[in-house]
């Protein structure tokens, strides 16, 4: 027979769950959105200190090595950030997974056939 206190509580822990899936999940894309404001907070303010100081070189030869140094900066400035970036998303996966990885196990095995 059908039990509806039984119903009743099954799907208010299953909402409980998805809220909760659902907040974490957003304050995950919060640190990313403020990881990712930083960043170009940050290398915006690099870029205008660096051409206030290529605006100040005497030479050619001070200029192309200001330059090249600037550019080595960026490029490994950019590498750290975007695997910075690569791992918060990858926690994010996985924090939006965990609430539905026991029950997709349960119904993993369930559905495999006995050897």
């Amino acid at each position: 027979m059908f039990n509806f206190d039984e119903a009743s509580k099954k799907s208010k822990e299953a909402a409980d769950t998805v809220l909760k899936g659902y907040s974490e999940v957003a304050k995950g894309f919060q640190a990313i959105a403020a990881e990712s404001a930083e960043y170009t907070k940050k290398s915006f303010q690099d870029t205008v200190a660096h051409v206030e100081a290529l605006a100040g070189v005497k030479s050619i030869e001070a200029a192309f090595e200001l330059q090249t140094n600037f550019v080595k900066a960026a490029y490994e400035g950019f590498v750290a950030e975007a695997t910075k970036l690569n791992e918060m998303y990858v926690d994010l996966a996985k924090t939006a997974y965990k609430p539905y990885e026991a029950p997709l196990s349960r119904v993993s095995t369930a559905l495999t056939p006995a050897a």
